[in-house]
């Protein structure tokens, strides 16, 4: 964490548990292996949406690497499990990420537009891997919807810092 209380590259991952989509929990930061964890904005998101499907698609590539990834938003049970069934996504999702967990994990958060977008604050992106010492090793955290990692690029970077034991970055 660094002054500001916002995790920080190389620093520990906030461990959180949000209820998952089909019941159980969901375990942020508390796993002894590689683990992406992607905010995603909500189901009011359309850009969220088209980036959670091409996740889905690279899912096994991640899998084959020994990363589980899930997702997680502050979107009520109902809002995620109907988004979750309508796209298929197969990893899993977490709801109902609290205000005090999306300042814990130092991503924007946004008051919504109007009733018909969503009806409470929300995250906006941000994307961790976290390595199996439960420190952050990849951080990106934007204030909006286009901006995000390249998965493929993230793919291909991840492989290298994996296979070449590369430390986390950016830690001055």
């Amino acid at each position: 964490m660094d002054t500001s209380g916002k995790p920080v590259s190389g620093g520990p991952m906030p461990s959180l548990t949000l209820p998952k989509l089909g019941g159980g929990t969901l375990s942020i930061g508390s796993t002894d292996g590689w683990q992406m964890v992607v905010v995603y904005r909500g189901k009011h998101c359309p850009i969220c949406r088209r980036y959670l499907k091409e996740l889905d698609g690279h899912l096994d590539e991640f899998a084959a690497m020994g990363v589980d990834v899930v997702a997680i938003s502050a979107d009520p049970l109902e809002k995620a499990e109907t988004e979750a069934r309508d796209e298929g996504w197969r990893f899993p999702v977490g709801y109902d990420l609290s205000m005090e967990q999306m300042r814990g994990l130092g991503v924007y958060v946004s008051q919504p537009r109007s009733p018909e977008e969503t009806d409470r604050p929300f995250a906006e992106p941000g994307l961790f891997v976290v390595n199996p010492d439960r420190n952050i090793q990849i951080v990106d955290v934007a204030n909006s919807p286009g901006a995000r990692p390249a998965l493929p690029i993230l793919l291909l970077g991840l492989k290298f810092t994996m296979e070449n034991k590369v430390p986390p970055r950016g830690t001055l």
